[in-house]
């Protein structure tokens, strides 16, 4: 399947592209021999701010329908300064007027009310705050265009365990004829606030089908060919098993075997006893991704 890639609107080639990242900082090392856990880590591309590497900024709620936002840059060789500040403004109660109070920092290079509120729409989304109470929403460098058929999902940063960590409000998105721009939405409680640079992903995308699933219960052969392989898999995983060097045992063989060359998902006999045909062209039950002809039907 591929995604296409296309620029924030308002900053376009500023910013990292998406990429995908197995490890996590404050997993313990030995997770490094779990492939199911990396595995999980890397299911979707962390995805990064439309900013340089000399700039930053902070988000956060104050309460009371108010959200600070403030930018930073970084002069070579120089420390972080504050270029601007803008509190954003909500009527408590939803009656009244929204306020932008812009304040320029002294001393800061001159810039215009229109550049620094360019700036702010570049990488947060004023309209979607405070919806919920709390709610910001910040924009991603990179969009994506999925093909027909496909969605991308839009969540937090999986397996990022850094406490504390701002709830999340998961999208899901139908990318493939909608030019949506990547939006991470985060719920703060008051005093809470978000500081991004430009190497720390804001969100992490990944993509999945809009294909109808259908569950049914395992045949009786099913269920038996399930038992029979996961005693097969336990006696393989327990016939290699090493020990890091710092003394924890773990077995490589869920890892050796996902990445052999013949690896397929054909634990599970194609079984036509829920009455349903299926058709050589489309996707086989087993759920491998691939056509049924090409698949469990191939020498059918």
């Amino acid at each position: 399947m591929d995604v296409r890639l296309f620029p924030n609107v308002r900053r376009p080639g500023v910013g990292l592209k998406p990429r995908r990242e197995a490890q996590r900082p404050l997993l313990p090392q030995h997770a490094r021999h779990c492939p199911v856990l990396e595995a999980g880590s890397s299911v979707g591309f962390l995805v990064y701010p439309p900013i340089e590497p000399h700039e930053s900024f902070y988000v956060g709620y104050d309460g009371e329908g108010r959200y600070p936002f403030r930018y930073y840059v970084k002069p070579q060789g120089g420390n972080w300064e504050a270029m601007f500040s803008i509190v954003m403004a909500f009527p408590v109660g939803g009656i009244g007027k929204f306020k932008e109070e812009l304040t320029f920092m002294p001393g800061a290079p001159p810039m215009s009310r229109e550049l620094a509120l360019h700036i702010v729409r570049c990488c947060f989304v004023p309209e979607d705050a405070n919806t919920p109470p709390g709610g910001v929403t910040l924009r991603g460098a990179w969009n994506f265009q999925t093909q027909a058929g496909w969605d991308t999902v839009y969540s937090s940063i999986f397996n990022a365990i850094e406490r504390p960590s701002a709830p999340m409000l998961v999208v899901r998105v139908e990318t493939d004829w909608y030019a949506h721009e990547s939006e991470f939405r985060y719920v703060l409680q008051p005093g809470e606030g978000i500081s991004v640079t430009h190497s720390m992903p804001i969100g992490q995308a990944f993509f999945v089908p809009r294909e109808p699933i259908n569950m049914r219960d395992c045949s009786e052969e099913e269920v038996a060919a399930i038992r029979r392989s996961q005693e097969e898999f336990s006696r393989e995983k327990a016939s290699v098993e090493l020990t890091t060097p710092y003394g924890v045992p773990y077995s490589p063989h869920y890892l050796r075997k996902s990445r052999s060359p013949d690896s397929q998902p054909s634990v599970l006999p194609l079984s036509e006893s829920d009455g349903r045909k299926v058709g050589r062209n489309d996707p086989c039950p087993c759920g491998s991704g691939k056509k049924y002809k090409k698949c469990h039907g191939e020498d059918r």
